[in-house]
């Protein structure tokens, strides 16, 4: 009787092994998106913008589809970039609020944490903790967010191994909803509440940001990753 419940169970804990094997390479080893951020933006220095004044998105200057994708440089961006989004002036899509510039965590989980949010039409880029996610029409790659985790890395014979990242963020009733993958669980909203906007992940946390117009100092050193 032992027996004949003993082998599917190893079946199936060999199975999922080899599953948990295939994702750890796939986050882990396989082959890093290519860098297309504009090399002059990952140059410039980020921290000299004031965030307070935004461009106005009249339609003049360029649209979403006409500027290439900003993704993450290796494992993270040295330094604040330049915004992705600066020369875009393609009014917003029906159904997105208004969250562009600079937000600091001032209540809830990540009290402290400095995001970067640029909007036109219907891309969305968020820059923050050594990550470019960067959503939507572009002229170089796929809409979704493809990019590495620098938070989520290891050494290995002199070489840092990051982890892979990718989403989609899709505008729903003033609401940015992440979803992973493009096509998995909804798993980060972002949404303005009064003057604020707040950061809900799946798992109910919440941090609440308030807006600024210049980088905080303490921000402008090379970001701290996790090993």
């Amino acid at each position: 009787m032992m027996n004949k419940f003993l082998k599917p169970l190893i079946l199936v804990i060999g199975l999922l092994a080899v599953l948990a094997a295939l994702a750890f390479w796939l986050v882990f080893f396989s082959a890093r998106p290519p860098l297309t951020t504009d090399s002059a933006t990952l140059a410039g220095d980020g921290s000299l913008v004031d965030y307070c004044s935004l461009p106005l998105l009249d339609g003049s200057g360029k649209k979403a589809a006409e500027i290439a994708k900003g993704n993450t440089p290796g494992c993270g961006y040295k330094h604040f970039p330049l915004p992705i989004l600066a020369q875009c002036t393609e009014p917003l899509v029906e159904g997105a609020a208004d969250i562009r510039g600079l937000w600091q965590g001032v209540e809830g989980r990540h009290t402290g944490h400095v995001e970067r949010v640029e909007q036109c039409g219907r891309r969305t880029v968020v820059t923050t903790a050594g990550v470019i996610h960067d959503y939507g029409p572009n002229s170089t790659l796929g809409e979704n967010t493809n990019d590495t985790e620098g938070s989520v890395m290891f050494e290995l014979g002199g070489k840092d191994f990051c982890s892979r990242t990718s989403a989609s963020m899709i505008w729903e009733n003033k609401v940015l909803n992440f979803y992973a993958f493009g096509w998995g669980p909804l798993v980060v909203k972002r949404y303005l509440d009064g003057e604020q906007l707040v950061w809900e992940y799946v798992d109910g946390s919440v941090t609440k940001m308030n807006r600024l117009c210049t980088l905080p100092e303490e921000q402008r050193a090379p970001p701290q990753r996790r090993r």
